[in-house]
């Protein structure tokens, strides 16, 4: 059986949602409006999320610091001294609010919000209950505003009752609010000596970005930070949504600690992937302990991680695990042309080291291709012929007295069935080492191809490394063969998933179907539904089950017996009957109507002993030929209804080999929910038995999916298991299912 329920969807959106087709800036709907034009899918959730306009928070033409001080040795002060140095460099008017004060470090000073003679973008809040201050500023019209206050959701029970508060007056007020619990980050010094695209970066723990904000020194542009604590108002995906537009923008990176909407996120990232914008992200909560952690910080959910997992890669999210990862695949994905081919060549100077990075790569998924007899012919016009140059290549030791260097890479970078080109340099060895990391920036500037280099010296001082390949936006470099391998991995991904992404959004059921108006009448609000009902709902959605007959009595399941063909199987069906083979409330293999008659009456027996409430017995054609699996309905807290796929039976229970979606998905999906399984062999005939008809088995996945969208929030739980699926062509069969109704 599935796990059971612990929640059910709670997203309001703010009735941040817009009809498909509007204009990414499109003014805010509410529900009703969204509805009536169609924004909406079966189950009345939003298709597209409204985008905020946050130009004007990034690039304000007037900023008010509510709270500001001069006054040495107060945080205030120093604040306030950074805001005036930030507002500076983006040419925006400051303007500081305080009662008690006539000017701050030398800038008129007004008392209240109200006091301002111009019209403000952003409002930054100094101060410790921002709550009282909202009124105001929703008064004053000002679109924008920062909370740094903590003491909210993040503290607790009494915290979270304080910032639902704080979002209810955010909500009324009309202002967008970031925080409360964030930082200064979003007003941090951006090089603008930088080109090529940036990244733009989003974090719900201002310290966890800091190592991407120092890639600048390594020369990869930063464009935005959006240190978004406690959400309280505006979420990650909000800003998400906005950077996936954002011409300068070529990548986003995320840490994110927890959500607080799951829905809203895939929309948003739904929005990078039409836009080819890769996004990036580490997402804490793979541990008990991790999840832990992240809602003591930031007071979300971090929900089920498999199901995080899985619906990030549905939406093209490449999840990493840490830091260096995130910014090391971040910056790759950023500045990469895309890939003319999916081959790796790995050319070193050792044979050891080609081989150990040959290990890692083909272990993660990449391809190395052998190069073609007559490309190795070349090679070794300019490389020992004892030395193998199949791939990876080994040189010997790069060439530094002449052209046979430049000569070896651009051979290497001319076969078709390369698209990556990767240079281990284990360490500095001049001059060799020189030649060549020059070499490699030479050649990487003559073609469309990528080159990456690992330079592995652990000083990082040498002059190679500084100032010849980090001085190169062509060349990726990184410092240890893992992260290479992971951003490789997530960069051919990412182009192969972009080049074939269709929204499913665009393709989410907008009406229910006839099945769903069937389904309803079967539907009983707050119970389970008993085996025979919960067939029939799977009846009304067109998913086969056996012959069977319900009846309630000896001589009646002996007159069913006939029709529906010996051998049968004799089951207890009720409401709340979850576990009938544990209790002995299943009998198999009865052939004669001596053996069912006996089978009925030793069944109510059991019932009765039991204290079962039982609407009847059923007689079952039996089935045993075929591969047992399962495909249920769960509801996740943070993304609603998910769809689970996975082997049936007891390994369900004793494996855990399971796939999971969020709907809406396609085929396509469905077919690679498949894919994941540990068990998928069995699909396919394993020691001599014949494949199974996996297109049935798909068309269930797709069908059950409906009635997940359908059906919404009241099947809180669905678990078809065992679904027989039988030999090629002939279907699947759910023998089994239990259904739970809000």
């Amino acid at each position: 059986m599935l796990g059971s329920t612990h929640g059910t969807l709670t997203t309001d959106f703010r009735a941040r949602v817009v009809a498909c087709g509007e204009e990414p800036h499109a003014s805010v709907v509410s529900l009703p409006t969204a509805t009536r034009q169609g924004g909406l899918d079966v189950s009345g959730r939003p298709l597209q999320l409204a985008v905020p306009d946050l130009d004007r928070f990034f690039r304000p033409r007037s900023v008010a610091v509510v709270g500001a001080s001069d006054a040495e040795g107060r945080p205030n002060a120093g604040i306030t001294r950074q805001l005036i140095a930030w507002a500076e460099r983006v040419g925006a008017r400051l303007h500081p609010v305080h009662p008690a004060r006539q000017t701050v470090f030398g800038l008129p000073c007004v008392a209240s919000v109200a006091g301002l003679d111009e019209p403000v973008d952003l409002a930054v809040l100094l101060v410790a209950d921002p709550l009282p201050v909202v009124e105001e500023l929703g008064e004053a019209k000002i679109p924008f505003a920062v909370a740094f206050a903590s003491g909210f959701a993040e503290t607790g029970e009494a915290g979270a009752v304080a910032q639902a508060r704080l979002a209810a007056a955010v909500e009324r007020s009309g202002v967008r609010l970031l925080g409360p619990n964030t930082n200064l980050n979003a007003f941090e010094r951006f090089r603008d000596d930088l080109e090529g695209p940036a990244i733009a970066l989003i974090t719900q723990s201002g310290h966890q970005g800091r190592p991407l904000h120092t890639l600048q020194e390594l020369g990869i542009r930063l464009s935005h930070w959006a240190p978004t604590g406690n959400e309280a108002d505006l979420e990650t995906a909000d800003f998400l949504a906005y950077f996936a537009q954002r011409p300068e923008v070529g990548a986003i990176a995320c840490y994110v600690e927890g959500l607080k909407d799951g829905r809203a996120f895939l929309l948003a990232a739904d929005r990078a992937a039409r836009a080819g914008v890769p996004v990036v992200a580490v997402k804490v909560g793979r541990t008990e302990a991790g999840a832990e952690a992240a809602a003591s910080h930031t007071g979300k959910l971090t929900g089920a991680d498999q199901v995080v997992d899985a619906a990030m890669r549905q939406f093209g999210v490449v999840r990493v695990d840490g830091l260096d990862e995130l910014q090391d695949t971040a910056a790759l994905l950023a500045r990469a042309r895309p890939p003319q081919a999916e081959g790796v060549a790995v050319y070193s100077i050792s044979g050891g080291t080609g081989a150990h990075f040959a290990d890692l790569a083909t272990a993660a998924g990449l391809t190395l291709p052998a190069l073609s007899t007559a490309k190795q012919d070349e090679l070794h016009t300019w490389i020992p012929g004892y030395l193998n140059v199949a791939n990876p290549i080994d040189n010997g030791g790069h060439p530094v007295g002449d052209w046979r260097g430049r000569k070896i890479i651009d051979a290497i970078l001319a076969d078709p069935s390369v698209g990556v080109l990767v240079c281990p340099i284990t360490g500095p060895f001049p001059p060799m080492s020189d030649r060549l990391a020059q070499d490699l920036v030479d050649a990487a500037e003559a073609t469309d191809k990528l080159v990456c280099v690992v330079w592995g010296s652990p000083v990082g001082t040498e002059d190679a490394y500084r100032t010849t390949l980090l001085g190169s936006s062509r060349v990726a470099t990184f410092r240890t063969f893992a992260n290479c391998v992971t951003a490789v991995k997530a960069y051919l991904d990412h182009h192969r998933f972009a080049s074939g992404y269709r929204s499913p959004f665009d393709e989410a059921p907008r009406t229910p179907s006839p099945s769903f108006r069937k389904a309803r009448g079967l539907m009983r609000p707050g119970r389970q539904l008993s085996e025979h009902a919960a067939k029939q709902l799977l009846r009304a959605y067109g998913i086969r089950v056996p012959r069977e007959q319900l009846v309630t009595s000896a001589a009646g399941a002996v007159r069913a017996a006939g029709p529906v063909g010996y051998p049968v199987v004799m089951k207890a069906s009720g409401p709340h009957l979850a576990h009938k083979t544990e209790l002995g409330l299943v009998k198999v293999g009865l052939t004669s109507a001596s053996q069912v008659r006996d089978a009925y009456r030793e069944l109510t027996d059991i019932a009765r002993f039991e204290s079962v409430d039982l609407d009847g017995i059923l007689v079952c054609q039996m089935i045993d030929r075929g591969v047992e699996m399962m495909v249920g309905v769960t509801h996740d807290p943070l993304f609603g209804p998910t769809v689970t796929v996975g082997l049936g039976g007891v390994l369900v229970e004793v494996l855990h080999d399971t796939a999971v979606r969020v709907p809406p998905f396609g085929e396509k999906e469905a077919r690679d929910m498949l894919g994941e399984l540990r068990g998928r062999a069995l699909l396919a005939g394993v020691r001599g038995g014949a494949p199974v008809d996996v297109d049935a088995l798909v068309e269930v996945v797709l069908r059950v999916q409906r009635m997940a969208l359908e059906l919404g929030d009241d099947l809180t739980e669905l678990d078809i298991n065992p679904l027989v699926v039988l030999g090629r062509g002939q279907g699947a069969v759910a023998l089994d299912a239990l259904a739970v109704c809000r």
